[in-house]
């Protein structure tokens, strides 16, 4: 049977694009909001990255690659609790409502 993983720079976009879509999950209705806003930013970039992939574009795959992932870094998930980081924080004894508060003065944990 014949490996159908790709591999090299389709691999690497490929890669980059499953990081831009795949953010966590906000912990609650309140911070879907700003998941919403973050993981549409990441949408729009591996957009133009794949569309520019997929009619040759000019400065090669990449190129396009190293563009996303420098958007991606412009654009982390934070700003928002992670049902993850809630469920953690619960772990240690907080209650609901201390797990889903953002700590004052920072963008996200």
């Amino acid at each position: 049977m014949q490996d159908r993983t790709p591999d090299g720079p389709v691999r690497e976009l490929l890669a980059a694009v499953l990081e831009a879509l795949d953010i966590p999950h906000p912990a609650t209705v309140g911070h879907q909001e700003a998941h919403d806003r973050i993981l549409n930013d990441r949408v729009t970039h591996a957009k133009i990255a794949l569309r520019s992939a997929l009619d040759g574009g000019p400065l090669g795959v990449d190129w396009d690659t190293q563009y996303l992932r420098e958007r991606l870094a412009e654009h982390p998930p934070t700003g928002y609790v992670t049902s993850d980081q809630a469920h953690t924080v619960l772990a240690e004894g907080k209650t609901w409502s201390e797990a889903v508060t953002l700590p004052t003065g920072e963008e996200g944990r």
